[in-house]
């Protein structure tokens, strides 16, 4: 065993999580280091060097495990996954079914939820949102206030940034483009090479985006 349950526990919403320490030295941390809270062992795996970090908090059914880095503020529940070198920081929720793996990167105010997936070397911060079955991988970037959700699927050296920019459907933004402002891109589109959609004002507001709202709320 690499680390085990403290006694150290507190409350959140009915849930029991208990501060984690580690009983031997693997990846960067050492033997009696305090790491962050867990609700049972399920959430973090005994072997390779995963750890939880600061006061960050894994419940539910989720998993932290392979090499991933849970830490800050962090919360990651539901069922979701946390894996190989996927990286979860500062005040980012992970929950639902998401998934984050490879070596991405979510941190700031980020969510990833539903089903949206983010790997490779993608990195989702500030205050963007990442759900439904959107996926997000390769080199690409989402940031700011906005939205990939749907279908949708940016990758490459994509960049989705700023205002409210949405992009959703069975959209497909990659190459080196940029979607952003208050761009929406929808449907079935294809942004690719060093294309730039932007926008100084929201299109028409679209169903899909109520009922998104709706959801998170």
């Amino acid at each position: 065993m690499k680390y085990k349950l403290t006694a150290e526990s507190k409350n959140i919403d009915g849930v029991t999580l208990f501060r984690i320490e580690a009983l031997k030295d693997f990846g960067d941390v050492k033997a009696g280091d305090l790491g962050g809270w867990v609700e049972s062992e399920r959430n973090l795996t005994q072997n390779g060097t995963a750890w939880v970090y600061d006061n960050a908090q894994i419940f539910d059914n989720a998993k932290v495990y392979g090499d991933a880095k849970v830490y800050g503020n962090a919360l990651v529940y539901g069922a979701a996954w946390v894996y190989d070198n996927g990286e979860v920081g500062g005040t980012a929720q992970v929950f639902g079914n998401a998934k984050v793996y490879g070596y991405a990167e979510i941190y700031g105010y980020a969510e990833v939820y539903d089903n949206g997936e983010v790997g490779g070397t993608a990195k989702v911060y500030g205050d963007a949102w990442v759900f439904g079955y959107a996926k997000v991988s390769g080199d690409a970037k989402v940031y700011g206030n906005a939205w990939v959700f749907g279908n949708a699927w940016v990758f490459s050296d994509a960049e989705v940034y700023g205002g409210t920019a949405k992009v959703y459907g069975n959209t497909k933004v990659y190459g080196n483009a940029e979607i952003y402002g208050y761009a929406e891109v929808y449907g079935n589109a294809e942004i690719y090479g060093y294309a730039e959609v932007s926008g100084d004002s929201e299109s028409q507001a679209s169903d899909e985006i109520d009922e998104a709202i709706k959801k998170h709320d």
